[in-house]
């Protein structure tokens, strides 16, 4: 059965609230490398070695442009990991939020303006006659 138009519109208030409710959020993904360097005496080049890393990097895109981030230290990178899942998170918020608006939009009726008395009068008819073919 359908949603009565009161009920989405109760949906729509409480996505907007938490919406309102949301805090400091960047976008972007949060991945770990690592990897080995060119030096050619360093550990990593050993085989066996893990070598460099796991180093944790956000990257996203600004103006068009892939910029990534490294971490200063693990209580920037939990700050970051937070921020980022707060933007998820508003993603998903609003996707459900144009959802549940087309949803309104379908359902709301449609309303017929109240004509102006103006409106209301029939055109006259042309006093003319009409010319000979």
């Amino acid at each position: 059965m359908p949603e009565s138009l009161a009920d989405l519109e109760s949906r729509r208030a409480a996505i907007q609230s938490q919406v309102a409710q949301l805090g400091d959020m960047r976008s972007g993904s949060i991945t770990d490398t690592g990897g080995r360097c060119g030096t050619p005496n360093c550990h990593c080049r050993r085989s066996g070695d893990p070598g460099h890393g796991p180093f944790s990097r956000l990257t996203r895109k600004v103006k068009g442009k892939t910029v990534t981030e490294t971490f200063s230290s693990p209580a920037a990178l939990a700050k970051a990991q937070l921020e980022v899942a707060e933007y998820h998170r508003f993603r998903e918020l609003g996707k459900q939020l144009l959802d549940v608006n087309e949803e309104i939009c379908r359902v709301r009726p449609v309303e017929e303006p109240a004509l102006s008395p103006q409106e209301k009068k029939r055109p006259k008819r042309s006093a003319r006659k009409p010319r000979a073919k």
